[in-house]
């Protein structure tokens, strides 16, 4: 079969004598990938060869964003059948792990995930995966935004553990990916508005085009007096950090509202200064992400009402032949790009 595969830094070829050498157990499916994102995490891989201790020693397969169909069904799996729609969870705990069974199982530290070392991705032709993290698509809902549910479910776990109110206000930092679907996944979970910062403005631009979202630029734009005038001066009563960024690290408290919530989501690169003082005065109460748990069927039931409209998000679609200059454009960083999309229907 074919899979992209990622040799070491820099360099990535469409390899057609890929073997997986799983087989299919009672309870897998496999499953013909029709759609896969370029995910961040692929493309630092790709730059650096590394992320922090995971190190790209041995040829990977990248891509951990996908959907697809059923080919095949173990002997006991029964709510999935061949020829289902499909996306993937990809990543897989132990069952029996502490983590597990209290519910959060993407904290197991022996939990998998695709395209991260050493575990090959699912950029292939086919895969065989687990049914319990493989989730039937409605017919409402396409190959790509199948693929797409994977990072919106990391906005659903912000959304999520951040105790969302109906009528709330949120601040956003970042208009990458993570931040755009944060501030949609904010805006289904109830809040009213939603600001959104960032310093490029083709990203900002992406963002303003959805209802409720406020786009600011913090390098030419009056934060601050956005946020009075939308909450009387009080604050938001909820900022989520999707950057990663020290600075805004630093200052996390600044806007929230006496007693409101911060979500850590962005990854900084080194630590980062806090400002515990002007946290405390508030009493500001923090939650942290790491992936996501139990997202999956909450996210594919909102991108099938409408409440979740991620079709936008998409900024091109490769070939799969083509997957190379999709990694090329997404490494590059173009203007206004959030999400790069791989058509896997001829892998």
């Amino acid at each position: 079969m074919k899979a992209v595969t990622l040799l070491g830094k820099d360099q990535i070829v469409i390899q057609n004598d890929y073997e997986h050498h799983k087989t299919l157990g009672a309870h897998d499916v496999e499953i013909k990938i029709m759609a896969c994102g370029v995910c961040g995490s692929d493309v630092h891989y790709y730059t650096h060869g590394r992320i922090g201790p995971y190190v790209v020693e041995k040829p990977m397969v990248l891509g951990h964003e996908a959907a697809g169909q059923i080919i095949a069904v173990g002997s006991e799996v029964k709510h999935l059948k061949v020829g289902d729609r499909v996306c993937i969870e990809p990543g897989v705990p132990r069952f029996d792990s502490p983590e597990t069974l209290a519910g959060c199982y993407n904290l197991d530290p022996e939990l998998t995930f695709f395209a991260t070392p050493p575990i090959d991705g699912c950029l292939c032709t086919s895969i065989i995966h687990p049914a319990a993290f493989t989730f039937k698509l409605p017919d409402e809902v396409s190959y790509y935004e199948g693929a797409m549910v994977e990072p919106v479910a990391i906005g659903m776990q912000g959304a999520t553990k951040a105790g969302i109110k109906p009528g709330d206000i949120a601040l956003v930092y970042g208009a990458g990916t993570i931040g755009i679907v944060t501030a949609l996944c904010a805006l289904a979970g109830g809040c009213s508005d939603v600001i959104i910062v960032d310093m490029i403005d083709s990203k900002l631009e992406v963002a303003r085009s959805f209802k409720n979202i406020h786009a600011l630029n913090s390098q030419r734009d009056d934060v601050k007096a956005l946020i009075d005038e939308l909450t009387c001066g009080q604050g938001v009563d909820i900022v989520f950090e999707c950057c990663g960024a020290g600075p805004v690290i630093a200052n996390i408290s600044q806007y929230v509202k006496a007693a409101g919530t911060v979500v850590l989501t962005g990854i900084p690169l080194e630590l980062p200064p806090f400002d515990i003082v002007a946290a405390q005065a508030k009493e500001v109460t923090f939650k942290t992400v790491f992936r996501y748990a139990n997202m999956y069927p909450r996210t594919i039931r909102l991108i099938r009402s409408g409440a979740l409209d991620i079709k936008r998000l998409i900024s091109k679609v490769y070939d799969f032949e083509d997957a190379v200059a999709a990694f090329d454009r997404a490494a590059s960083g173009s203007a206004g790009d959030v999400k790069i999309m791989i058509d896997c229907a001829n892998a």
